[in-house]
């Protein structure tokens, strides 16, 4: 995983995501998940893409178990979109760059 896209745990949740100023994005994924590893990536496309202007990472439902129950995760991935520290958005399954594109210019409008 390069630098655009960064894992958070429940350690840094708050400040990676609840406190962003930015808009981001969290995949919600897990290692033997096998659509996860189609759209991780899109993700870092993406993270590339929308640099300076949103946030993108990651949280494995295997080790943060408290995050997913959470944000009642039910399939993965889940790609959930968090603005000033609430749920603005989410996608659930692999969907493709143009759909998560088309989302992201609609929140950061």
């Amino acid at each position: 995983m390069s630098s655009g896209v960064q894992s958070v745990s429940l350690d840094t949740w708050n400040n990676e995501v609840l406190q962003s100023p930015q808009l981001v994005m969290v995949d919600f994924w897990a290692t033997w998940c096998a659509p996860c590893k189609m759209v991780a990536p899109t993700v870092e496309e993406l993270s590339k893409e929308y640099e300076g202007k949103a946030k993108f990472v990651k949280v494995n439902t295997d080790e943060n178990p408290d995050l997913a129950s959470r944000y009642k995760i039910r399939g993965i991935p889940t790609l959930m979109f968090f603005k000033n520290g609430q749920i603005v958005d989410q996608v659930v399954g692999a969907v493709p760059k143009a759909h998560l594109k088309a989302k992201i210019d609609s929140l950061l409008g």
